[in-house]
């Protein structure tokens, strides 16, 4: 807890007088952000770091694996999707970008099975990415088995997001854009989902 308590007074110190203005304007005003993030949970992978983003520019949702559910309203908790909806319907977010990353741990357990000792949620969770491991047991090494499944669940994921009436209907219409990223841990490179479905560089 020191070292957050000791990164608050640099922000106090430092970033709070450059980005006063900024806050005071986000609090008198609201937030308006013009794109919404889908990333890990990773601790390695910050969409604001990667994009350069100020306060108030990204709206980010961020999960295990980065992955939206498909569409199922009812009484259970939905997250994501609850963050996917305030974002397209309340915000009007004209961007949606998921993102995946390299050395992603939850892809691992979709490939290799979950760790024994996160059994309530996380196994339940990464089913939403099954298909992903016939995909990458295609390639010849586990190294090109993990990127291969990084970038399907990027694809499983924004399928799923088109299940959502409201996010097809505003793509439908002009109104959102939806893209596929995945950011290199040890590189730091971006690659863009292309239309062919290939990922290529940004």
């Amino acid at each position: 807890m020191e070292r957050l308590i000791d990164g608050y007074r640099r922000f106090r110190t430092d970033t709070w007088p450059r980005e006063k203005a900024r806050f005071e304007a986000l609090a008198a005003q609201g937030q308006s952000p013009r794109t919404m993030v889908i990333a890990c949970s990773d601790s390695r992978v910050d969409p604001q770091m990667i994009f350069s983003a100020g306060p108030g520019e990204l709206f980010v949702v961020r999960n295990v694996a980065n992955l939206v559910p498909p569409y199922m309203p009812d009484a259970a908790f939905h997250g994501t999707s609850a963050a996917v909806e305030f974002g397209v319907k309340a915000l009007g977010v004209r961007n949606l970008v998921v993102m995946g990353h390299a050395l992603c741990g939850g892809v691992q357990a979709v490939l290799r099975g979950a760790p024994a000792a996160v059994g309530d949620f996380v196994p339940g969770w990464i089913s939403i990415a099954a298909r992903a491991r016939e995909v990458a047991l295609r390639c010849d090494t586990p190294e090109a088995q993990q990127e291969a499944a990084e970038h399907e669940a990027v694809r499983i994921s924004l399928a799923n997001l088109m299940t959502f009436p409201f996010v097809a209907e505003a793509v439908a219409a002009g109104r959102l854009a939806l893209r596929g990223a995945h950011f290199g841990v040890a590189t730091g490179r971006l690659v863009l989902l292309q239309a062919d479905g290939s990922f290529a560089p940004a």
